[in-house]
């Protein structure tokens, strides 16, 4: 009897971990993982274009660890792929400001402030490659003292936020904050 109680407890667990799911990260490599649900009743219509403003604000409590806006925007990009949209219906503008800024420092500035790597380094690349623009706003850069501070290779300088923000959502992007 005692045989049979820890034979079917093993044979549960094998068909509980055969169901479970690997995180993907189809469209950001090793960023911003998430499952795939297959009975979903909702899923995004692959036929549409998807246009993004991102406006990120949110900073980490701790220096050494990755931006939670820029992690969103990994995820919100890796759930559209898995929901089927392919690539290239899916356009993303990204304006980080406020408490997000030092995430955008190359990763020797943000040593000299931080006294650590940057920590976002690849996942502003890998957004990047995804295909994301991504902006920093020049008010914020000025306002926190990092104007003199190299940026990362893949970040663009905006005259603001604001001016962004405003403007993609005049050309018809849908605005996610973060």
């Amino acid at each position: 009897m005692k045989y049979l109680l820890v034979l079917s407890f093993f044979l549960f667990a094998v068909a509980v971990q055969s169901h479970a799911q690997q995180a993907q990260s189809p469209m950001v490599p090793g960023f911003g993982g998430v499952y795939e649900i297959p009975d979903a009743d909702l899923l995004p219509d692959p036929s549409l274009e998807y246009r993004m403003v991102i406006d990120a604000t949110s900073g980490p409590s701790d220096p050494s660890e990755v931006n939670p806006s820029l992690y969103r925007l990994a995820r919100t990009l890796n759930l559209h792929a898995v929901g089927g949209v392919p690539q290239e219906n899916i356009k993303v503008v990204a304006v980080i400001h406020s408490k997000a800024t030092p995430s955008v420092l190359s990763n020797e500035a943000y040593q000299k402030h931080f006294k650590t790597d940057n920590p976002n380094d690849g996942l502003i690349r890998a957004l990047s490659d995804a295909g994301v623009d991504i902006y920093i706003c020049g008010q914020s850069l000025l306002a926190r003292g990092y104007a003199e501070d190299p940026l990362h290779s893949d970040i663009k300088v905006s005259i603001s936020a604001m001016t962004i923000l405003t403007e993609y959502q005049m050309k018809g992007y849908a605005l996610m904050s973060f």
